[in-house]
Order: C-alpha cells, then sequence, then structure tokens
C-alpha cells in the first residue's frame, strides 16, 4: 500500500516543479531517495523539515507526512 505524503518546496526548488503537491511512495521511503527523485542536488539542499521538525536525508516518512524542503541561504 502507498503511503502519501506532502511536499512543499521552498525559494528556488520550485522552479520548474511545483509549490507543494500530494505525492503517493512506497512505505519507508527517506527523504534522499525522494530527493534524488525531485533532482534537487544535495549541496543546495539547506533544512529539511517532516511535519515542521529539523530532519536529515537518512528519514524515513510514514503516511501523512509532510516534507519540507529549503536551500541554502545565501547573503550577508
Amino acid at each position: 500500500m502507498q503511503m502519501k505524503i506532502s511536499i512543499k518546496l521552498i525559494g528556488p526548488f520550485r522552479i520548474g516543479r511545483f509549490k507543494e503537491e500530494v505525492f503517493e511512495y512506497p512505505p519507508a521511503t527517506s527523504v534522499q531517495e525522494i530527493v534524488d527523485g525531485l533532482k534537487i542536488p544535495c549541496s543546495l539542499l539547506g533544512i529539511v523539515l517532516i511535519n515542521d521538525i529539523h530532519a536529515g536525508v537518512d528519514d524515513l516518512l510514514k503516511d501523512g507526512d509532510t516534507l519540507c524542503l529549503l536551500p541554502f541561504i545565501d547573503g550577508g
């Protein structure tokens, strides 16, 4: 049975992709697998949130989770 994950992309990650959508994935899908599937370079990935809590790319998602991907912020 597939699980539904809401994915939110922030800033430049939206270019050519989407702002927020719900996708279906197999159980025990990792953040890294989703990042790879979206073709987001790991070198640009700054913050990962699962249900508004800091997470890592090795974390596994559960049905109904919201994954938010934010790029590194450059400036000063």
